[in-house]
């Protein structure tokens, strides 16, 4: 096969698996007070549905990021996509809640190998002037996955059963194992021959574990000794490979290469401040302006289709000026949209909603596909997995950091309690104030996008 038909191959494989993992995720959440109630689970029980794909995802990114760069990433996408399909299918085929989270457990075992070698095989085969509108292309068919996961998750779960939508992942899965067998022809490493370290793997995901399951749990009153115990065990993880010959994560990354630190600390602080908004904005639709599930979906939808139509546009043209003027200006937007957000109260009008909804989509979309080209145009070949999974370690970490901020301050206004009408006014003040804390976070990481430095010349 020619290297266009490389690209092309590439490019749509990143397309479907950008699409239908993070389809899963979404829809899995509208799918959840069915599988309780046919599970008759507490709702404790019900979040680990959830927080066990994000924990083991989180847990082995940055060992199979490594693996790949090693042994191939064509050949770790191939195994991380088969084991994502078989679990798939056993989620399909569970018949209790255990079956169903174990099932989630290896999901994200398999997503972690899809996350580290996706994004690297599309810059191994872009040559660097396309590399930002392939990358926008893959981020639009993200938002795609995870915009349409709440509508078609609810139709599917409605009228089929929530185990069609992990059969319609056996499918996509499939499809992807097919092209990646057939049509992507040729393997790609950069570190051929060098050692993996077990020891440095194990560290890193025994730290990754406690950190996020710690700042899952900011609201517990264990809590913040987990996330405490999680930081320390990062400290040492960080000491360990510093003097390892052959480190999962070469530290150097970080400590000589500015755009590379820099860029993942701005995605880190974009995700923290950006993941929650849908979670707050879905309670305050439905409980506070009384909106049917599917009316509220319809309105947040405004903001994952902008992302979907602009991403591509902003990957294209941080190939032509510096990725960080591109996404700095997103972080800006993301900011000024946040504050925004922070002065919501009851009578707000739907139409401030959603054009806080659009900037948010722009500002976001500005930010996500330039941001990816920075990291990875600032590595040389032989680390395109780890630091797409360096990247992929950022981005979970901050999704989870933003809903512990929200779950704290929702126990500190409101505690444990259902939501009902006594309590709606004390949610405003948790919604507001979370929003203003992720519009100051996003402010500070206009200045951390900027001071990455250029990627060119």
């Amino acid at each position: 096969m020619n290297d266009m038909g490389v690209r092309r191959a590439a490019l749509l494989i990143a397309v479907i698996s950008g699409f239908f993992i993070p389809f899963v995720s979404s829809s899995v959440n509208i799918s959840l007070p069915t599988i309780g109630r046919e599970f008759q689970i507490d709702t404790i029980l019900l979040g680990w549905i959830r927080t066990a794909y994000l924990l083991t995802t989180a847990m082995f990114l940055l060992p199979f990021g490594r693996a790949a760069d090693i042994y191939g990433r064509k050949k770790l996408m191939r195994l991380g996509i088969s084991i994502y399909t078989v679990a798939s299918l056993l989620c399909a085929l569970s018949n209790s809640a255990n079956m169903l989270i174990a099932s989630r457990c290896i999901q994200g075992f398999g997503a972690s190998m899809v996350f580290g070698t996706a994004v690297a095989i599309l810059i191994s085969v872009f040559p660097p002037g396309d590399r930002g509108k392939a990358l926008g292309i893959r981020v639009g068919a993200v938002y795609i996955g995870l915009s349409s996961g709440p509508v078609l998750g609810g139709f599917l779960t409605q009228h089929f059963g929530w185990r069609s939508i992990f059969l319609v992942n056996v499918a996509l899965g499939l499809v992807v194992i097919a092209l990646l067998t057939w049509k992507l022809k040729g393997e790609w490493t950069g570190a051929k021959g060098e050692r993996f370290d077990l020891t440095g793997a194990i560290l890193c995901s025994a730290s990754m574990l406690t950190t996020i399951y710690g700042i899952l749990h900011l609201s517990d009153r264990h809590g913040p000794y987990l996330l405490g115990a999680g930081i320390a065990a990062i400290v040492g993880f960080v000491w360990f490979e510093r003097s390892s010959a052959s480190p999962v994560l070469d530290i150097r990354l970080f400590s000589r290469n500015r755009v590379f630190a820099f860029s993942n600390l701005a995605a880190f602080i974009n995700y923290s401040a950006v993941a929650a908004t849908a979670f707050l904005l879905s309670l305050y639709l439905q409980d506070i302006k009384g909106l049917a599930p599917q009316m509220a979906g319809l309105v947040m939808l405004s903001q994952p289709c902008v992302q979907a139509l602009i991403s591509p546009f902003a990957g294209k043209l941080s190939d032509k000026i510096e990725p960080r003027i591109v996404a700095s200006a997103g972080m800006a937007a993301t900011a000024t949209a946040l504050g925004l957000l922070s002065l919501l109260h009851g009578a707000t009008s739907f139409g401030y909603i959603i054009a806080s909804l659009v900037l948010l989509g722009v500002g976001f979309a500005l930010f996500s596909a330039p941001n990816t080209n920075a990291i990875m145009g600032s590595v040389s070949k032989k680390f395109y997995s780890i630091a797409s999974a360096t990247q992929g370690t950022m981005t979970i970490t901050g999704m989870n950091l933003s809903m512990g901020i929200v779950m704290l301050l929702l126990s500190i206004y409101i505690g444990r309690v259902q939501m009902a009408p006594e309590h709606h006014a004390n949610f405003l003040i948790a919604t507001r104030t979370a929003f203003a804390i992720f519009a100051v976070l996003c402010a500070a990481g206009v200045f951390a996008s900027l001071a990455r430095g250029k990627l060119r010349g």
